[in-house]
């Protein structure tokens, strides 16, 4: 999920422009709906190769609109390899899901740290936190998740084929030897882990693995500045780990709103995370004791070394799972980072070929996998050629404090359309101010000058998507400052700050820029 392309309306046009020949028209999708039930050269309509969220979605509904789908999916095990999946896919198995109820875990020990400004006796030395567990409860919903996402499938009547599926031709899936014919063939395989090429790379762990520890780590590296890394750098430490986050840029989240990462930056420092920005990793290895040692470089050429690592943590990005897939074989156009080029109806280069989710490299985020399924849906099943909407799409980073944003950022508002105006706030949340948390909240609202439309809104602070969901609906249908500072606050809470923030930050204006 690459969620820093969300903030900026920059990215999503780019994404846009990606060129397909095959072109969809309604009625060429008119007859591929209609040929592809009654053609008995076909053994499905629709074959879905990935029964993550967005493959899942797209057959279910292609199903429920009368075509006859097939998906085939992985057997399920909690770590992903080239044997093993799931259905449910990365963010009910090994991502979104997981990695929140370990968001979880990890809150409560912060609570009982500062229930104790609340009047709460809580004994530091008879805390006890039983990482087994967790780890037990983890999986028994994951199992659970795992089975129903096989009932949704078997209600829909899709057929569910396990195995690893492969393009034969534009019209051919084989899984494990078996050969399917199909009128349109579905990608939605999701995308995996990436690792550093460098010595030692082998000693380190996923974000996969990570959800999957035997243990707490003591003392962990986590390698990377995007949500991945920043996400799991507030899980270890807040559960007592000495947390080391390593970025090769000056600040982490590389996408966001520079105000919102200049922010996040300072909170990360504040709740006891240990950062190293402008470093580049260069290897790993194994002490005499078992632990790990990091190497890092310096700009300048010169090197330091952290030692007595448990874990090192290479969250440095996901690429599209394509690899073995048959794609380029079957004639379809693929990107560099192996990403299925499609055009805006999620169609490939091969008209019966098309793709969805993480492996198109647009918006690496399930919400949006689940919107271009639909899409896909309705294009093939119904004659109804369907674009999904990249607009307004909110997001949210779990790290602590979190993070949410919709809409544009400042920089990329001002881009787009000249002059903006920003609405900024900071302030300690009342909860804090008793508990004695540092932590503060940050908001900020970017409007378009000219029309006084709200393009963007953004949180770092407890519980910032909850709230920016509400707001993101705003977002979406236009709405105006004006319209936005017209709602009454709850009062007390952090959400009202957006609809009192009356006085203008700061106006940045096309003249003045460029002056």
């Amino acid at each position: 999920m690459n969620v820093a392309k969300l903030t900026s309306g920059l990215a999503t046009r780019r994404c846009l422009r990606t060129v397909a020949p095959a072109r969809l028209s309604r009625g060429l999708c008119t007859r591929v709906a209609a040929s592809a039930s009654s053609s008995g050269d076909f053994d499905f309509d629709l074959f879905t190769i990935g029964a993550g969220s967005g493959g899942v979605r797209g057959s279910r509904f292609a199903a429920s609109y009368g075509a006859k789908v097939a998906v085939c999916e992985l057997p399920f095990d909690f770590v992903s390899s080239e044997t093993r999946g799931g259905v449910g896919g990365t963010c009910v198995l090994r991502g979104c899901v997981p990695k929140k109820l370990m968001v979880y875990a990890a809150e409560y020990a912060d609570d009982f740290r500062h229930a104790a400004g609340f009047g709460w006796s809580v004994p530091s030395e008879g805390l006890q936190h039983s990482w087994t567990s967790f780890i037990e409860a983890k999986r028994k919903e994951l199992q659970r998740l795992n089975g129903a996402y096989k009932n949704t499938l078997n209600n829909a009547k899709v057929t569910l084929v396990e195995g690893r599926g492969r393009v034969v031709d534009p019209h051919t899936v084989e899984v494990d030897g078996k050969r399917y014919r199909a009128k349109n063939i579905l990608i939605a395989v999701g995308g995996r882990p990436s690792r550093l090429d460098i010595p030692g790379a082998e000693l380190c762990i996923t974000s996969d693995e990570a959800l999957e520890l035997p243990a707490c780590p003591r003392k962990v590296a986590v390698l990377g500045g995007g949500y991945i890394a920043v996400e799991f750098s507030g899980i270890f430490a807040r559960m007592g780990a000495e947390v080391h986050t390593v970025f090769r840029q000056p600040l982490p989240l590389r996408g966001f709103d520079e105000e919102v990462r200049k922010f996040a930056t300072d909170q990360y420092v504040a709740s006891g995370l240990h950062l190293h920005p402008r470093m580049t990793p260069q290897s790993v290895s194994r002490q005499l004791d078992g632990r790990l040692s990091l190497t890092l470089g310096h700009a300048d050429g010169t090197t330091e070394v952290l030692t007595d690592l448990d874990q090192v943590l290479m969250a440095t990005g996901r690429v599209p799972n394509t690899r073995g897939l048959g794609l380029a074989e079957a004639g379809v156009s693929m990107g560099p980072k192996g990403q299925v080029l499609v055009d805006e109806h999620c169609r490939s280069s091969v008209p019966s070929i098309w793709a969805v989710g993480d492996v198109i490299d647009r918006i690496q985020l399930t919400p949006v996998a689940l919107m271009e399924g639909m899409a896909v849906a309705k294009s093939v099943a119904l004659g109804q050629p369907t674009q999904p909407d990249y607009w307004a799409v909110p997001s949210a980073v779990f790290s602590n404090p979190e993070i949410a944003t919709v809409g544009y950022t400042e920089e990329a508002a001002t881009e787009k359309f000249g002059d903006v105006d920003i609405y900024t706030t900071s302030f300690r949340p009342m909860r804090n101010t008793v508990s004695g948390s540092p932590i503060r909240t940050f908001m900020k609202i970017v409007v378009d000058a000219a029309s006084q439309k709200v393009v963007g809104m953004h949180m770092v602070g407890a519980e910032a998507a909850e709230i920016m969901q509400g707001f993101a609906v705003a977002v979406k249908v236009g709405v105006t400052k004006a319209q936005l500072d017209s709602v009454v606050g709850i009062h007390p809470s952090a959400a009202e700050e957006f609809v009192t923030m009356r006085s203008v930050t700061r106006q940045v204006r096309r003249a003045a820029a460029t002056a």
